[in-house]
């Protein structure tokens, strides 16, 4: 599997077209304008309300706070990268922003430091999902206002879905270039230790079906979490998907008061609340290999741990 580097312009967009297209035929137009942030009006509204925020209140270049919004593709970050967006003193860099990105993945540090030092907003939204296991790294960097990172992690029944629906085995041919010594420098492979790599060879990527590969990928990704001490880090907020659709207003307000942000209703009025065992697609359990299951329920009740207790601090620190 050769490395977007490694591919040619005409064929990074041919594979690109054809992904969208998939995903246009399974999931509506409406889910890949709105997934991808196509809406013109949209955009424009946006973009002149951070305009006028500039105008009124924009800060000295310098002093904009980096907040890094990390986890695994698939797992909601667009949900909230929505709802920050219309805060017009966030400036967002998503993925498919050129000045920070290439194919998804950042430029030098020195970019982003450039860019976050040259903002005049309050806050500069990041979105470095394939980089997510640098976070560390991340908020480490010298010269900018000291950060704050939001990892978000999701069911795993329902990242695997839309992970297979809209990127297809990506995840597993990944495994199998990590467990046969492939990978190289991608993404994929960056900063797992030894012991991650057994376990990846121990569950024989070649054997597993494309929904047991995602979940398996979800797993060491999301490992990540504790891999690098960031469930010990007072700068690092773990937020589930599932829970923020069940009671957007509870969790937007844990988030703002993490980012020392003012709240607001409309930071989540795109979230119609569903019930938590609803929250996600509805379906039933997919059929994903026994082993890696258990890997996936025992790390999900370990990062659910996690989580509730950051709320149980929020909570009585609010009330202090």
């Amino acid at each position: 599997m050769a490395a977007d580097d490694e591919v040619s312009t005409v064929a990074y967009t041919a594979r690109r077209i054809r992904r969208h297209l998939r995903w246009a035929r399974t999931e509506g137009i409406g889910r890949l304008v709105e997934e991808d942030r196509l809406d013109p009006v949209e955009r424009v509204r946006t973009a002149l309300a951070k305009r006028r925020w500039r105008r009124r209140a924009g800060r000295a270049p310098g002093s904009a706070m980096p907040v890094y919004l990390v986890g695994l593709q698939r797992s909601g970050t667009n949900m909230l990268v929505r709802g920050l967006d219309a805060a017009p003193e966030v400036e967002v860099r998503n993925e498919n922003d050129s000045t920070l990105f290439h194919r998804f993945q950042l430029r030098p540090d020195a970019v982003l430091t450039a860019t976050i030092q040259r903002s005049r907003h309050a806050y500069v939204l990041v979105k470095p999902l394939c980089e997510s296991h640098r976070v560390d790294e991340l908020l480490a960097l010298p010269g900018s206002t000291p950060g704050r990172a939001l990892w978000v992690y999701r069911d795993v029944d329902d990242r695997a879905r839309s992970e297979v629906a809209k990127f297809g085995d990506a995840n597993l041919r990944a495994l199998r270039a990590i467990a046969d010594g492939s990978i190289g420098r991608r993404w994929q492979g960056q900063r797992l230790d030894a012991d991650a790599v057994e376990l990846i060879r121990a569950h024989d990527p070649q054997r597993l079906d494309p929904h047991s590969g995602a979940a398996l990928f979800w797993y060491v990704r999301n490992s990540l979490v504790f891999q690098l001490g960031l469930d010990q880090r007072a700068d690092v907020l773990l937020c589930r998907y599932d829970t923020v659709v069940a009671e957007p207003a509870a969790q937007l307000r844990r988030l703002c008061a993490f980012l020392d942000f003012p709240y607001r209703p409309g930071l989540h009025a795109h979230i119609a609340p569903r019930q938590f065992h609803d929250a996600g697609t509805g379906h039933q359990p997919l059929p994903i290999d026994r082993r890696v299951r258990a890997l996936c329920d025992q790390l999900t009740d370990r990062l659910d741990r996690c989580a509730a207790d950051a709320r149980s601090e929020t909570k009585a620190a609010d009330r202090g």
